[in-house]
């Protein structure tokens, strides 16, 4: 079986963040919906520059953020799941934070080769339990 399309984009998606490679976003549709679903501040962001707003509140607290997937999962032809490997070192700490297992999930959805809706979540059960899915392969 042969991956579709919207796998293959997630995939070079992840492949870029896992370089540090943030700031590429021709992979999103320019009215992309930003959504972080929970965790410290929650919020939703239409377009590239309330992504853009979305993401700088997610990643301002850390002097770095290193992104990896542990797992894919294509939902349906429009929707894939990423389960993330996130891990950083905080601005004013300086501790190095390391994956705490069972957290994040990335929903990916996506039209036309482009993504047009992203959600963040940091508790995978609740992005798991929203999707209707069992957690059958969380690590």
């Amino acid at each position: 079986m042969t991956e579709s399309a919207n796998l293959d984009l997630v995939r070079s998606i992840i492949a870029a963040w896992e370089r540090g490679d943030f700031g590429d976003v021709e992979w999103a549709d320019p009215e992309i919906e930003y959504e972080i679903a929970d965790g410290p501040s929650p919020g939703r962001w239409k377009g590239l520059a309330g992504m853009a707003e979305g993401v700088h509140g997610l990643f301002d607290p850390w002097d770095e953020v290193h992104v990896a997937a542990a797992e894919f999962r294509e939902l349906d032809a429009e929707r894939v799941l990423v389960l993330p490997d996130v891990r950083g070192r905080g601005k004013g700490s300086r501790l190095e934070i390391g994956q705490i297992p069972g957290m994040g999930a990335y929903i990916f959805e996506l039209h036309g080769g482009r993504v047009t809706r992203h959600v963040v979540y940091f508790d995978r059960d609740r992005a798991i339990a929203d999707l209707g899915l069992t957690p059958e392969g969380d690590a």
